[in-house]
């Protein structure tokens, strides 16, 4: 080699190295396995204790149930039914929820994607149902499908987010009765990962599930989930005809609904920690113990939304500490039932991405990380109370669920012994940065953010002063170029588009949820 070329070959590999070093990294992070202990606020005997109140609850208060097929099958399985009222008793809702899988593995499109979910086995979901979104130029306006689309795109390319959603902002520039079909469809084409389901009517879930099996095949889903639906509760303790339509649909096909009680603690629980747990743990269990009565056998997630209501004004709050404290309760009832239980993660009530969304969410994820929670709902994007989603925040709360993927899996102990033999090597006064086990390593040993500034202020000043709102929408508009589409089969994308069509030509099109058609 002449002594011309050899500058041009080293300096190419530093060039190489470098772009390799700051390209985006789009891989999809396996599914969290928790390795940390998890944070237990309850002994045995208040385990119990809240387990005997919601029993009580369930038995004597009763759940009402505003939808006839409902109340007809509890009286199939035994339950007494007074009215709308059901009054299950402990006996059968724990028979009922015993058929419950305790794990499960959620099948994507692209196989190598899939994730197990339950005991120790967590997947982080992004946020759904914004009216508002803010955009890639941090502007706060009404969603289009267009919009929805950059969502799944950024959901498919977010490496710790193991699943896509539905509605992550609503498409206003399509009619409410036909909206699902476009939003499915959108969860389906722009990702290869699992993706949540709407439950928004009866009809609604029935046109997922049909789009579900175009893509997955019947059979398939007989054995396999696929997709997520939700199903949240009207606390205090009633389920109603749309959701419990919605429920019927998912479990017939085998597919897992989170039974999720919407909780405003202190507006519609008690003015307390234990006793709100206490109620929202009789809605859930009320709600899981009929996925049963639907279907023995079939999936289902121990769900809820949960939030706390200012005293002063009436508002949602995020990041309290008493909701830090019900995550970890409600970690113990569902691992005290064997069940799968989903949480809520990075939320808060800013207005924009300042430093009360930073703390709201981080307060938040650190929770659900340590209450080992296993559906990870909301965990990108979410901020004014949900009411829109920031394009900023969704990439920055990925790339904190990546950190807590990171903290939660524990140490790793693979080069153990390699690292302990660097230290004779380096030995007093030394430094590591030139070891070869430090230039092997260095990559993967200790998280390095991307969107977290860590340069001297003189630095951060010579590159333009960027806070991290400009930061996360450069590296927002950076994913999206370089975005892929994982291509549908021809004949399923024509078969999907087929049945969309056929709906919207049997819905009218119309500002009102599909009831009838």
């Amino acid at each position: 080699m002449t002594a011309l070329t050899k500058p041009r070959a080293r300096a190419g590999g530093r060039a190489a190295r470098r772009s390799i070093r700051s390209a985006p990294k789009f891989e999809m992070l396996p599914g969290l396995t928790r390795t940390l202990p998890t944070c237990e606020v309850m002994d045995p005997d208040q385990i119990a204790r809240i387990d005997a109140a919601s029993m009580d609850i369930l038995e004597n208060v009763g759940v009402v149930f505003r939808d006839e097929i409902a109340l007809e099958d509890w009286k199939r399985a035994g339950a007494k039914v007074v009215g709308e009222r059901v009054y299950p008793d402990r006996g059968l809702v724990r028979d009922l929820i015993a058929t419950i899988p305790a794990d499960f593995t959620y099948h994507a499109r692209d196989p190598k994607k899939n994730v197990a979910l339950g005991g120790p086995n967590s997947i982080f979901v992004p946020m759904t149902g914004a009216p508002y979104l803010r955009d890639l130029d941090d502007v706060r306006r009404n969603p289009m499908l267009a919009d929805l689309a950059m969502f799944h795109k950024l959901s498919h390319m977010m490496p710790a987010l193991h699943s896509s959603a539905h509605h992550i902002v609503e498409p206003y520039d399509h009619p409410i009765s036909q909206r699902h079909l476009r939003i499915t469809y959108s969860s389906m084409k722009h990702s290869d990962k699992t993706f949540m389901g709407m439950t928004t009517s009866p009809k609604n879930a029935e046109d997922v599930m049909e789009m579900c099996a175009i893509l997955f095949g019947e059979a398939f889903m007989e054995e396999h989930p696929v997709t997520t639906g939700n199903c949240n509760g009207n606390s205090p303790l009633v389920w109603d005809e749309t959701m419990l339509g919605a429920m019927r649909a998912f479990c017939r096909r085998n597919q897992p609904v989170l039974c999720s009680p919407f909780v405003l603690g202190g507006a519609n629980t008690p003015a307390s920690v234990p006793a709100t747990v206490a109620q929202l743990n009789a809605e859930a269990l009320s709600a899981l113990a009929y996925t049963q009565v639907i279907r023995r056998g079939c999936p289902a997630i121990y769900g809820h939304y949960l939030s706390t209501v200012s005293m002063r004004s009436g508002a949602p709050m995020a990041g309290t500490p008493e909701i830090s404290l019900m995550n970890f309760m409600i970690g113990q009832m569902a691992r005290f039932y064997g069940v799968p239980w989903r949480t809520s993660n990075t939320l808060g009530g800013a207005k924009t991405f300042d430093a009360q969304a930073g703390y709201e969410s981080a307060t938040t994820l650190s929770a659900v990380i340590h209450a080992g929670a296993n559906y990870i709902w909301h965990s990108a994007g979410w901020n004014e109370a949900g009411m829109h989603c920031s394009v900023a925040k969704f990439v920055v709360d990925a790339e904190q669920c990546a950190m807590a993927h990171r903290m939660a899996s524990g140490p790793q102990w693979g080069d153990f012994d390699e690292a302990l033999a660097a230290i004779p090597d380096v030995g007093p006064g030394g430094h590591y940065l030139g070891h070869p086990h430090t230039q092997e390593n260095f990559q993967t040993a200790f998280f390095m953010p991307d969107l977290f500034d860590n340069n001297s202020i003189e630095q951060w000043v010579a590159d333009g002063s960027k806070e991290i709102t400009e930061r996360a929408l450069t590296h927002a508009r950076r994913m999206l170029d370089a975005y892929e589409e994982p291509t549908l089969d021809p004949g399923v994308n024509e078969a999907l588009l087929d049945y969309i069509a056929r709906r919207e030509r049997e819905i009218p099109a119309a500002d009102a949820l599909n009831q009838d058609y």
